[in-house]
Formats: C-alpha cells, structure tokens, sequence
C-alpha cells in the first residue's frame, strides 16, 4: 500500500471533474464502454495530456492499450465527488432560485434530498414545491435540531444573506451553497461555495465582444 501523503489537489482540476463526469454519463447513456484521453479532449475541449494529468491526481485509471472503462471511470470520479452517499438538503429562500432547485430532478437522482424549505415572505409560508410545505424561517434553527442537515442551500435577498448565513452555523450547518449576490466566507469547519449566475453571463458576453472585435479586424 502507498502511504505517502496526496499532494492537495488544484481548484482548477476539482472545477473540471464535475465535467468528466457529466460526460461519461453522457456516453454511458448511449451504449458506450470504453474511451480514451484523446476522446475525451475532443469532447471536452482540452489536451489529452491534461486529461491525463488530471486523473493521475487521483491515482492510476485505465489500461494501457484500451483506455478507459467508462462505466469503471464514472463511478471512480462520482465517488472522488462524494456522489456514492444521499445528502439532507434545506433551502432557505423559496424565491424563484430556491424552488428552481427544489424542482431540478437531477439533484434527487444524484442523492440531494430536498427535506424542507423555509421563507420569510408570509406569502410563500406555505405553499407546496415538490410535497414539501414552505414553512417559516422563525423555525429554522428548530428544525435543524431535530433532523440531519448536510447542505443548506442559501437564496435569499442579499441584504438578508449574512445573518441567515449566521444562524445556518450556529445550528451547526457546515456546508452551504451560497446563490445570494453576497460573498460568504468559508472556514475549516464550514464548506461555501458562492454562485454567481451573472458571472457566467458576464463571461458571455465578454467572449460576444472579443468574436465582434475579432470580425473587425479581419475585415
């Protein structure tokens, strides 16, 4: 056995799992069983010596000659993710965010159990999303007394973000999916992950103006 400790692992190549294993899923689906660095990068738009210094982080994949099993391949990436296990999820925020999340089946499929939501506005305290009762924020902390929480995902008003942040912690929540337009810190007992749609928007439009710029240029 090796007993050497792992090297920590970049952000860059954590950013890219989830994308090999949405795409060995992709092709799982249609039948097929084995593939390649070199076809992966064509899927996926990078080298293949990326791809395999990529999966050598996680230790020895495939066979030389063969490739990849992509069935064998999958699930080694999906339990690196933590996909092998069911997490108990809370929303906080039953805007139109959180019941996009509540509502999304993918989340199910990969074992995220929506248990509850809960609002501030008295005008969503109750209304259904998916068999689920909107209930009260006032509950909040109750509530994660009496059962497993593992992630809490955050959609609320900004201006309300840091202190739902707060009392999420004190109730001993330590991984939060941050969809409010505020930056929340991380620590070594909490896991954030901040999401910013605009910023993919952003990035959109940037690659829109570098395509018109480009044009321009060549003309």
């Amino acid at each position: 056995m090796n007993d050497r400790k792992r090297l920590p692992v970049s952000d860059a190549v954590v950013r890219r799992l989830p994308a090999y294993y949405r795409h060995l899923r992709e092709m799982e689906a249609v039948g097929e069983h084995r593939t390649s660095s070199r076809e992966l990068s064509e899927r996926m738009g990078l080298t293949a010596s990326q791809i395999r210094q990529d999966l050598n982080c996680f230790g020895g994949f495939g066979q030389q000659g063969y490739g990849y099993h992509v069935n064998e391949l999958k699930n080694r990436i999906g339990e690196i993710l933590g996909l092998t296990q069911t997490y108990h999820t809370i929303i906080i925020g039953a805007g139109n965010i959180g019941r996009a999340v509540a509502n999304y089946p993918s989340f199910r499929r990969e074992g995220f159990e929506i248990r509850a939501l809960f609002d501030e506005s008295p005008a969503l305290i109750g209304v259904n999303v998916q068999g689920l009762t909107v209930q009260s924020a006032d509950k909040l902390e109750a509530w994660i007394a009496d059962h497993q929480v593992d992630i809490a995902v955050l959609a609320v008003p900004g201006e309300s973000a840091r202190a739902m942040f707060a009392r999420l912690i004190r109730g001993g929540v330590n991984a939060v999916w941050n969809f409010t337009p505020v930056d929340l810190d991380a620590s070594p007992e909490v896991v954030v992950q901040n999401v910013h749609m605009s910023d993919s928007l952003y990035t959109l439009t940037f690659r829109m103006k570098e395509n018109e710029l480009g044009g321009m240029v060549g003309g």
